[in-house]
């Protein structure tokens, strides 16, 4: 039977193929450089609506990944009320979303702060309100006092994924590592929250919720390896994508002798591809800001600005002038009408393709 990584002599020494991480991990850091360049160079309400709209993804798609949906519109309340934030449609949100909130807030706003045992209970306590996960009574705000495994299948016949380190071990596991994550100062701050994530997995130290805690873990050192509060990528999110990868690295790692290379490998891949992604949403922010600037004093009515709008948050299938009419409740004639002012101040244009319908699309900038 192959031993667990933290059964091994060596543990928690952890080895890994410099020349393969480096790589990518200069990739990671370069983008992250960039992004934060676009970032600053949006305006006040703009960075708001960003940062609300990243940290709620970050909250509901962390979530997800354990396989809880929370309500998008209670999550988004939570946190735009947390960072006085004013937006109109705001909603009451339930003792669930505000700990999973108030969880995540405290990681990335106060990413200066020591992780203590202490600050990991009040985490924990927050995310189970009721001292329960769904039927099962559990053991909150502090570390979990029976054995851990991770298994699936029907009763009677489960597979085994992972045992985790014995409860009387858990508290000393977790002594070790909060004074590296304290006190290291050596690593490079996005590879120290590959590895946090990592090592915390492994000891499991709490009856449920280990995930999310982790997932909260890197978000706290990545805010610290930007020095700023203000999340702009989910990583979360990622993850979500890449759900089942990120399982089943973990589950071969675990199998490793200290050697981690494929777990941060995959890591930071994961982290490149988030905030791919995020520079594509900017660069639209960027244009929309961009478009309206130019069009501040072009005259408007409301159904053409809402059309606009939905061309520049990314418009699915080709703009008619009977889906216009459809969508902003009015006539064809007045639809058509709506179009070609458009046309005559140079913001659309009618599609090359020809063909029997006619279609429009926006005049580059």
């Amino acid at each position: 039977m192959a031993k667990y990584i933290y059964q091994y002599s060596n543990w928690p020494h952890f080895t890994w193929n410099e020349q393969e991480i480096q790589v990518i991990l200069g990739k990671v850091r370069h983008l992250q450089g960039k992004l934060f360049g676009q970032i600053s160079a949006l305006g006040f309400s703009l960075k708001e609506e960003t940062l609300l709209s990243t940290l709620t993804l970050d909250v509901l798609k962390s979530s997800e990944i354990e396989g809880e949906e929370l309500n998008y519109e209670q999550v988004r309340s939570s946190i735009a009320r947390r960072l006085g934030i004013e937006y109109a449609g705001m909603v009451y949100s339930g003792r669930d979303v505000e700990g999973v909130v108030e969880m995540m807030l405290d990681a990335t706003q106060n990413y200066l702060q020591v992780l203590d045992d202490e600050r990991l209970f009040g985490w924990h306590a927050a995310l189970f309100p009721t001292g329960r996960s769904g039927m099962y009574k559990i053991e909150t705000a502090c570390y979990r006092t029976g054995e851990m495994q991770i298994v699936s299948g029907p009763m009677g016949n489960e597979k085994i994924h992972y045992q985790a380190p014995s409860p009387d071990q858990v508290e000393n596991e977790m002594g070790i590592f909060l004074n590296w994550f304290n006190n290291d100062t050596k690593l490079d701050l996005v590879l120290k929250a590959a590895i946090a994530h990592f090592w915390f997995i492994i000891i499991h130290p709490f009856d449920d919720g280990n995930g999310r805690i982790a997932r909260a873990i890197s978000d706290l050192l990545l805010a610290r390896s930007e020095n700023s509060p203000q999340r702009f990528y989910s990583l979360s999110s990622q993850i979500l994508d890449e759900r089942k990868i990120y399982y089943s690295t973990l589950q071969k790692v675990q199998h490793s002798n200290g050697d981690i290379t494929e777990w941060l490998y995959w890591f930071l891949n994961c982290m490149y591809r988030a905030l791919d992604s995020t520079e594509e949403t900017i660069k639209k922010v960027l244009f929309k800001t961009e478009f309206w600037d130019m069009h501040k004093e072009t005259i408007l009515n409301a159904r053409q600005r809402l059309m606009l709008n939905k061309f520049l948050d990314g418009f699915e299938g080709k703009l008619k002038s009977s889906k216009w009419a459809k969508i902003t409740k009015c006539s064809a004639d007045t639809a058509l009408r709506d179009i070609k002012d458009l046309i005559e101040k140079g913001i659309l244009k009618q599609e090359e393709s020809g063909g029997r319908s006619t279609n429009y699309e926006l005049v580059e900038i």
